[in-house]
């Protein structure tokens, strides 16, 4: 299972499947973080957490902790 923490900066993914639960999925979905959603890894703060993603043409910042629920499928460069 390749997950979003496991994503390399500048990578496409998309997403498959979201293993939070309760509070924490609903706060994903609310954010843009559903099935089948395209996200862009742009990059890594200094200090390595957290992260910036781009999804739904907003740019977000998750946590690697969140980002290890979250299970992705990378994206061929000629698809993106």
């Amino acid at each position: 299972m390749k997950t979003l923490r496991d994503i390399e900066v500048g990578k496409t993914a998309t997403i498959k499947k979201i293993h939070g639960t309760g509070a924490l999925k609903r706060r994903f979905m609310d954010m843009g973080i559903t099935r089948g959603t395209k996200v862009y890894f742009r990059k890594v703060a200094p200090l390595g957490d957290p992260m910036e993603i781009n999804v739904l043409g907003y740019e977000l910042a998750i946590r690697k902790s969140d980002a290890e629920l979250i299970e992705v499928e990378e994206v061929d460069a000629k698809d993106q």
